[in-house]
């Protein structure tokens, strides 16, 4: 019975924490009147990146920056901007690591590439190396001429 609590204790924990949470970044004075407007700016948010914090969103940084970020979101919408004009300015002021998701064009393709392709050259090498020792000559002892054998001769009798 005990146990039956324990378990269901733990599984309604698992559940709460599980559920996500706003973001708690974001001040009141920031939000705008217009909830549609909101929205966007939220959606916008969660796709760049904090360049202080690098791994947070700027809806889920408490840094100034992030802020400012935020805020110029939301200016950029209440100036009639689409989601997609506006990103494209910050990107434009900030580059493109301002994203939490690059881009898979341009030069990025060699960097999307890279990993996979070093994986696989790193397989073809690994493989040639196995096969080269699969048909190297054990090593065995070599025979000696028999001018070597006279020679190691005359050393030892010496």
């Amino acid at each position: 019975m005990r146990a039956d609590a324990l378990s269901w204790l733990v599984t309604l924990l698992v559940a709460v924490g599980s559920v996500p949470s706003p973001a708690v970044a974001v001040q009141p004075d920031e939000v705008l009147d217009d909830p549609a407007l909101e929205a966007r700016a939220r959606e916008i948010s969660e796709g760049l990146r904090c360049l202080v914090c690098q791994n947070e969103s700027i809806d889920e940084s408490n840094a100034s920056l992030a802020r400012d970020l935020r805020l110029l979101v939301r200016e950029r919408l209440v100036a009639g901007d689409t989601n997609a004009e506006a990103v494209d300015y910050i990107v434009d002021r900030y580059g493109e690591f301002v994203l939490l998701r690059p881009t898979t064009g341009g030069w990025n393709v060699l960097l999307w590439a890279a990993g996979p392709l070093l994986f696989l050259v790193a397989l073809g090498t690994g493989a040639l190396y196995v096969r080269g020792r699969a048909r190297a000559a054990a090593p065995g002892e070599a025979a000696l001429s028999e001018e070597e054998q006279a020679r190691l001769r005359r050393i030892l009798e010496d």
